[in-house]
C-alpha cells in the first residue's frame, strides 16, 4: 500500500447512511480501509452501524449541527433528504471544511424523454449542483436512473398477498440499476483519484418494460405473476395520501413518454468498477425473500 496508514487518510462523512445507498457506500468504504464517519439525525439510528464507525448526530435542516462531523473530514457523500431551504447554507459549510463532495443526484440533464418530464426533485438537484460548483468544491455527481429497489415499494405488497400486479403503463421501458452498483460507484469515486469533475449517469444493463420486470420477479419466486394494466387516473386516486401529487404526475408523465421506446442505457457502472452491472434478474434473485416476507425481509 505504500506508506499510507489508515490514520493518514482523512475520514469520509457519509450522509443518508440509514438509506439503501448510503448504507452500502459506508460499508464499501470500510472494506476499502477508508475511515468513515456516519451522520445520523437521531442517535438511536447508530445502533445499526458497525462499532468501528464514528457516528455524529446532525441535521441538514440545522446547518451548524454539521460542523463537528465535518471538522477534519476529507470528503462528503451527500444525499439530500431535507427540504430545499437550507441547501445553500449546508453546501457553504461543506466547502468551509472539506475539499471534496460526491453528490447523489438524478439524470435530469439526460436527453431522453423519460428524464425530461417536469420534476420537483430534479429542480432541487440542479440547484444543489449549482451551489456545489459556486463554492468551488471538487465534485463528482452520481446520477442513477430508475432504481431496481423501487419495485419493492411498488409491487411487493401485491406479490406478498399472492395477488396480480396492477400498474399503469406496463409497456413503459426503464433500465433499473441495482442500488449496490450505485453505491459501489459512489464509494470508488470517494476514495480513488481521477473522479473529480466526473458526472456519471448510472443505469442497469438492459431496457425492460414494467410488465417484463414483474415477470422476472415471478421467475425469481418460481411462480407466474399476472400483470394487469391500470389507468393513470386509477393510479392517481390510489396514490392519494401516499405520495405527493407532483411526484405522481411526474412518474406518470415519465412512464407515458417511455412507452415503445428503449430506455437510456449507459456503460458507466462497468467503466468505473471494471465489472458488468448487475442485471434486474440478478437483483430479483438476490431480493426474492423481500417479495415473500414482510418489508423487513429485504
Amino acid at each position: 500500500m505504500g506508506g499510507m496508514s489508515q490514520t493518514d487518510i482523512p475520514p469520509v462523512l457519509v450522509t443518508g447512511v440509514t438509506g439503501r445507498i448510503g448504507r452500502v457506500v459506508h460499508d464499501q468504504l470500510l472494506d476499502a480501509g477508508v475511515p468513515v464517519r456516519a451522520l445520523v439525525r437521531r442517535p438511536e439510528a447508530a445502533a445499526m452501524l458497525p462499532a468501528e464507525v464514528e457516528v455524529f448526530t446532525g441535521d441538514l435542516t440545522v446547518p451548524e449541527s454539521l460542523d463537528p462531523a465535518l471538522n477534519g473530514a476529507g470528503a462528503v457523500f451527500l444525499v439530500w433528504t431535507a427540504p430545499p431551504e437550507t441547501a445553500a447554507a449546508v453546501v457553504e459549510r461543506l466547502a468551509a471544511h472539506v475539499r471534496r463532495v460526491v453528490f447523489l443526484s438524478s439524470p435530469h440533464q439526460t436527453p431522453h424523454p423519460f428524464f425530461q418530464q417536469p420534476n420537483p426533485m430534479a429542480v432541487l438537484h440542479a440547484d444543489i449542483e449549482r451551489l456545489i460548483a459556486a463554492n468551488a468544491l471538487q465534485s463528482t455527481i452520481i446520477r442513477p436512473g430508475m432504481l431496481a429497489s423501487n419495485s419493492l415499494a411498488w409491487w411487493a405488497p401485491a406479490i406478498r398477498k399472492g395477488e396480480l400486479v396492477r400498474w399503469p403503463y406496463g409497456a413503459a421501458e426503464t433500465a433499473p440499476v441495482d442500488d449496490r452498483d450505485v453505491a459501489a460507484v459512489a464509494a470508488r469515486t470517494l476514495h480513488q483519484d481521477g473522479h473529480v469533475g466526473g458526472d456519471y449517469v448510472l443505469t442497469g444493463p438492459e431496457s425492460l418494460t414494467h410488465a417484463a420486470q414483474v415477470g422476472i420477479i415471478g421467475d425469481a419466486l418460481r411462480r407466474r405473476i399476472a400483470f394487469e394494466e391500470m389507468t393513470p387516473d386509477e393510479f392517481r386516486s390510489l396514490s392519494k395520501g401516499r405520495a405527493p401529487s407532483p411526484v405522481v404526475d411526474m412518474l406518470l408523465a415519465a412512464w407515458s413518454s417511455a412507452v415503445g421506446q428503449p430506455a437510456y442505457v449507459t456503460s458507466t457502472v462497468a467503466d468505473i468498477l471494471g465489472t458488468a452491472p448487475r442485471t434486474f434478474r440478478q437483483w430479483a434473485a438476490d431480493h426474492a425473500t423481500a417479495f415473500t416476507e414482510g418489508p423487513e425481509g429485504s
